[in-house]
């Protein structure tokens, strides 16, 4: 319920209002943002880097209005490709696109939004990386699934992302798992329906064990998008049951969260990518965290209240 009300949240303007009102609040988001601009973005992956890290990187930004805004957006993550590439990132650091950034909800947002997506997959293979498209909201997920079908076909090493608390999820696995597909599988941050989605905690854990045995006995490429203790040492025994070494799986961590955690895993020779958003829209991004784990609320209210 509490998760709920944060996601409702997500969308108000006032609660956002209050928020960004709050004395502080842009150095407690800075723990969980890279920044807004580029270079905030480059130099943060650059750390990461050097920390043994690979990263994914966000240009956060969602609701796409106007065709102007959808084409920016695009230049935008191809500048950001070139400049993975110019500061030598290319075989660490991705890029992860939203398509409701890239005009999906325009009228004729797929052919618009493929075109966008398309670009930047073209760009990131003459790189040398890839491209992970994100997964929104349930009303999104089938044409979301449509424009990653044909991403494929231009680049078969672009990531998808499933969630696991929809129940469609462990049919759209058997479709999308094939040899050496990259597919990121997480638990899902948008207040879905029950017609729809599992919506307590314990059956959205239940489903994410599935989904990840599924996704671990396919050829597949997993990504574990999860910080739960449990779930990140089940994909390490499922990689031991199905064969698969450091190199055929990855965790992938939020930037600012457990950051003990995540480099434990990576002393350990485990594949662990970061999340690295960045960008001024961040408040939708940081509700739907703090819904996903109310102890990543408390973690926020905490720093907020730190005059250190």
């Amino acid at each position: 319920m509490f998760g709920r009300l944060l996601l409702a949240g997500a969308t108000a303007p006032g609660v956002r209002r209050t928020v960004l009102a709050i004395p502080g609040s842009s150095r407690v988001v800075s723990r969980f943002i890279a920044g807004e601009s580029q270079a905030d973005a480059i130099r943060a992956a650059e750390h990461l880097t050097r920390e043994g890290f690979k990263v994914t990187i966000d240009h956060l930004g969602e609701d796409t209005t106007d065709l102007e805004q959808a084409t920016a957006a695009a230049d935008s993550s191809v500048a950001l490709l070139d400049a993975v590439y110019a500061n030598g990132l290319a075989a660490s650091t991705e890029v992860s696109i939203k398509l409701t950034a890239l005009g999906l909800a325009l009228p004729d947002g797929e052919a618009i939004a493929f075109e966008n997506a398309a670009r930047i997959v073209r760009r990131a293979a003459e790189v040398g990386t890839t491209v992970t498209v994100d997964m929104e909201d349930h009303t999104k997920t089938a044409v979301t699934l449509a424009v990653v079908r044909r991403l494929r076909e231009i680049q078969p090493t672009t990531g998808l992302v499933l969630q696991a608390y929809l129940h469609r999820t462990p049919h759209d696995i058997d479709e999308f798992a094939a040899a050496g597909a990259r597919i990121r599988i997480c638990k899902g941050a948008y207040n879905e329906p029950e017609t729809v989605a599992l919506t307590s905690r314990s059956e959205i854990d239940r489903g994410y064990e599935l989904c990840l045995t599924k996704l671990f006995a396919s050829n597949a490429y997993p990504m574990v998008a999860t910080h739960d203790p449990k779930l990140i040492a089940l994909a390490a025994s499922l990689a031991q049951r199905h064969g698969k070494n450091a190199g055929d799986f990855e965790y992938q961590l939020l930037n600012g969260i457990r950051p003990d955690e995540q480099q434990k895993l990576v002393e350990s020779g485990a594949t662990v990518r970061v999340y690295l958003p960045y960008g001024s829209q961040w408040y939708g991004y940081m509700m739907r965290r703090m819904a996903e784990k109310p102890a990543n609320l408390a973690l926020f209210l905490k720093a907020m209240s730190s005059r250190s």
